[in-house]
């Protein structure tokens, strides 16, 4: 019989008891003295719908310019004039509603991998981010995903996380799929006990609490977990929220999202995941002229949101969450060269990924294939030069002190690294083999302990 999901689990019980009522972990409470325990975090933020990446990373200088205005006359960014795009090294700029990132990067906390994705030949949304999410291109029934696995693998975490992974929204990203550890969660103020009338709950609590003290199976550590994060979270959340430095947020879903993401890591509950989605980028019809209209406005959400984000965290000593925080931001494929007669551009192939961190070594990577004729992949799209796993390679390998790509990534053999954060380079282990694969195709969280959840 297949296990309950957690997901099941905490609608089926609703929520968390309150026998920790008045209690909260001090900051410290997953603090390593010897250094032996890795605290990085990774936010991990998909544009679902094909990002137009020549459109958010614009060459704006030598030959491939005169190829991208001749493709695009009406939507071509401008490199001159008020919405012009804003230069990274003098051969590609950020599209200008990305001013707010574009300032990190001057400040050396963006890296730009360029023409980054999947080797498969696939126009596909649905196949293209599965592929993505699960890591494995081509094979879209993997039964879980790379960040689960990365949680199965990871041999440098605590045995115990009240909350190791966040899926902000109603559903378990795909890339966690398979880790029953994942909490999925839209407003935390909301993330509490709703059964019946109000006047019911601590009566509810105890007995919730009661019942899944009474064994010490993996349901009953399961539901404690869950009750546990959930009283601490709704304990220590209730109100507005106040951003650090003056940061600004998206009035949206999108910063509702990052704001929720930036109180789970300050909460200091053991954060080490968190996935968030953007969609509204499949921009077949009236994409916007000259770097203006609706691309411009998606584009200034993604980039603001970002940076608040990254701004809210930033701080000097303990409090100073950056310097442990990775974000990195992908897409499912770019778009074409070429726009349509619908003044939009159709699916495409290579694309821009973004990394930022305050452990970012800063400037444009990856191996650019030129646009010229001849160049482009099935004449039409950019050329993919860079695995995107090789980037979420680098990621695992030097943040999150995890080298076992062999697990997270089932037959990708060929990484190097690409020089776009800092870290230790940990020497790839390719063997797929790993810990807490059960024959239903899930596997354990890597914190040690049980939750449930499924796609």
């Amino acid at each position: 019989m297949r296990r309950p999901t957690r997901r099941g689990f905490v609608a089926g019980c609703s929520a968390a008891v309150a026998g920790m009522a008045g209690s909260r972990f001090p900051s410290l409470a997953f603090a390593d003295p010897d250094g032996s325990i890795n605290n990085e975090v990774l936010v991990v933020v998909f544009l679902r719908g094909g990002m137009d990446g020549f459109n958010m990373v614009v060459p704006i200088s030598g030959a491939d310019r005169g190829h991208y205005e001749t493709a695009r006359p009406n939507l071509a960014v401008p490199v001159s004039g008020s919405d012009s795009a804003l230069s990274l090294d003098g051969v590609f700029g950020f599209h200008r509603s990305c001013q707010a990132i574009h300032e990190l990067y001057q400040s050396g906390h963006v890296a730009v991998v360029n023409a980054t994705g999947l080797d498969e030949s696939t126009r596909s949304h649905f196949d293209s981010q599965e592929y993505i999410e699960r890591g494995t291109p081509g094979v879209r029934t993997t039964a879980s995903g790379w960040l689960a696995r990365h949680f199965s693998s990871a041999g440098n975490l605590p045995p115990e996380i009240i909350m190791p992974s966040v899926s902000v929204g109603n559903l378990q990203a795909t890339s966690l799929l398979g880790d029953r550890d994942t909490v999925n969660m839209s407003d935390p103020d909301s993330f509490n006990l709703q059964i019946g009338p109000y006047d019911w709950r601590d009566a509810q609590r105890v007995a919730l609490r009661h019942m899944y003290t009474g064994d010490t199976t993996w349901l009953h550590a399961s539901g404690l977990q869950a009750l546990n994060a959930m009283d601490i979270v709704e304990l220590n959340t209730s109100g507005n929220y106040t951003p650090s430095n003056g940061a600004v947020y998206p009035s949206n879903s999108f910063g509702d999202g990052l704001q929720v993401i930036a109180q789970m890591i300050k909460l200091d509950l053991g954060l080490r995941v968190a996935t968030l989605d953007l969609g509204g980028w499949d921009t077949h019809v009236s994409q916007g002229d000259h770097g203006v209209g609706y691309f411009a406005g998606v584009m200034s959400t993604l980039s603001e949101g970002l940076a608040a984000l990254y701004t809210d965290l930033d701080g000097v000593g303990a409090a100073n969450y950056t310097q442990r925080l990775t974000m990195v931001v992908q897409s499912e494929f770019g778009r074409r060269l070429g726009e349509n007669a619908d003044r939009g551009t159709d699916h495409g192939h290579g694309n821009p990924m973004i990394v930022i961190s305050g452990n970012a070594i800063g400037g444009v990577h990856g191996s650019w294939p030129g646009i010229g004729p001849g160049q482009l992949f099935d004449n039409a799209d950019l050329a993919v030069t860079t695995d995107f796993r090789r980037v979420l390679s680098e990621i695992l390998i030097r943040r999150m002190g995890n080298n076992h790509l062999g697990v997270v990534f089932p037959g990708y053999a060929d990484y190097q690294p690409l020089g776009i954060v800092g870290g230790i380079d940990l020497p790839p282990d390719y063997s797929a083999t790993g810990d807490g694969l059960f024959s239903d195709g899930f596997e354990t969280g890597g914190t040690g302990s049980w939750s449930l959840t499924t796609p």
